[in-house]
């Protein structure tokens, strides 16, 4: 029974942005919508178990839903005016709405089905990640309408209250009420889809690395946006920024049960015991980043699921393939400004010629920081800075400066498995070099 039970959950999980996103096309109105598809997600977690899984899952929902929402909207005096304004925005090969007065449950799975899931599950994607919000409103409302997480389950994995997790995604809700639900034309499909692929990219790392609390890893966050990525490529089969990115999340996902011990502390990748990867995510995101750079010029994911793949297919750390690794990391910062991969390549810049040569690249980067961005993100920076330095400087053998940025680094950063694991480095080469 538990595995049943397991089977429709997921089933229902999968199902939630399908059916939303075909509400919200048809009626126009994100929050009534929202509530009609949570009630029939709560009727099918009753009656399926019971009875089994109706032969068209989607169809039931769907028109379990529709009978719930049409219920709201007849109570309602503005109902004529929201039908109107819902068959006005509707495209003429979308769902098709019964006549008024006619109830939507009557009608067959087909009818209902209409219109491809797979285009509604993109098109809510595209509408959560509106460029009207700010990255943080797309997060949460992605993770609200599309990943089917609780507004609780929102705010606990942002350490924030309910309270105010709740008012952040009513205020992205009324952002793009009245936004008409449907895919962006060719002009600026390219960024919003760009918009998406960031947004599940943060997701993801959220995930993996958690910017505050007393937890590296978060992994519900990470398993959210690796299937929402795959989702996304299930719609997008030939797209190679989004194959990049799902190799990516995959190759760096895989080092997840190796990055702690047994007590919580982060062990750095080139002290982890790398038979404990997940060698089956390896593989699938070895082909996928292979697949990717076949797909098309190669894009900012492209090049950094090359790098991880790199990373990966080592068998120890002194096998990786360094002068690869910096080649593509050359590459990738002429494509993009981000700071993370500026970082990661002065790094590589001291794996092939030597520490002091990363150091110079470290401290040209730390100028940048100080001179440009606003204080938050120049602190971010400047704790990612502290700890690359602190690491070469102890490569290179000067341990006084190395601790002092050690210690500087534990007390930028607001992960505690972060701190702990740099105030131990520096206490050990005050132990190494009283």
């Amino acid at each position: 029974m538990g595995r049943a039970t397991d089977d429709i959950e997921d089933l229902l999980r999968r199902h939630a942005p399908q059916v939303l996103g075909a509400l919200v096309r048809r009626y126009g109105h994100f929050d009534p919508a929202e509530d009609s598809v949570q009630e029939a997600l709560i009727a099918a977690a009753g009656q399926w178990p019971r009875d089994g899984i109706p032969d068209n899952p989607r169809g039931w929902l769907i028109r379990v839903a529709s009978r719930r929402l049409t219920d709201r909207l007849r109570s309602d005096e503005a109902r004529r005016r929201r039908e109107e304004t819902a068959a006005a925005l509707t495209p003429a090969d979308a769902f098709v709405a019964p006549p008024p007065g006619e109830d939507p449950a009557g009608a067959g799975p087909a009818a209902l089905g209409r219109a491809p899931s797979e285009d509604d599950t993109l098109t809510l994607l595209f509408l959560c990640c509106h460029p009207a919000l700010s990255p943080s409103a797309q997060i949460a409302l992605t993770l609200r309408a599309v990943g089917g997480l609780t507004t609780a389950e929102i705010a606990r994995a942002h350490l924030v209250p309910e309270a105010t997790m709740a008012q952040r995604i009513s205020r992205a809700k009324r952002t793009v009420r009245g936004t008409q639900f449907r895919q962006p034309d060719a002009r600026d499909r390219d960024q919003r889809l760009a918009a998406v692929l960031q947004v599940l990219y943060l997701i993801f790392n959220e995930g993996y690395t958690a910017t505050a609390g007393p937890d590296l890893h978060r992994t519900d966050l990470a398993h959210e946006a690796i299937r929402l990525t795959r989702a996304v490529r299930r719609l997008l089969p030939h797209e190679g920024r989004v194959t990049g990115l799902l190799a990516l999340m995959l190759l760096t996902g895989a080092r997840t049960p190796a990055r702690t011990g047994p007590d919580g502390e982060l062990i750095p990748l080139d002290e982890q015991d790398r038979a404990r990867w997940d060698r089956t995510a390896v593989a699938e995101g070895t082909a996928l980043a292979e697949e990717a750079l076949a797909q098309g010029p190669a894009g900012d994911y492209q090049l950094q699921a090359a790098i991880a793949a790199l990373h990966d297919e080592a068998g120890r750390a002194e096998d990786t393939d360094w002068p690869q690794i910096l080649a593509l990391y050359d590459v990738l910062v002429r494509r993009t400004p981000d700071p993370a991969a500026a970082l990661g390549r002065a790094v590589a810049v001291a794996m092939v010629h030597g520490p002091r040569a990363g150091l110079a690249e470290v401290d040209a980067l730390a100028e940048t920081a100080g001179s440009a961005g606003t204080p938050g993100t120049a602190g971010q920076r400047n704790h990612r800075l502290d700890a690359v330095r602190a690491h070469l400087l102890e490569r290179a053998g000067d341990m006084a400066a190395a601790r002092t940025a050690y210690r500087a680094a534990a007390d930028a950063t607001l992960s505690e498995p972060e701190a702990r694991y740099l105030r131990v480095r520096a206490d050990r080469l005050d132990r190494l070099d009283p």
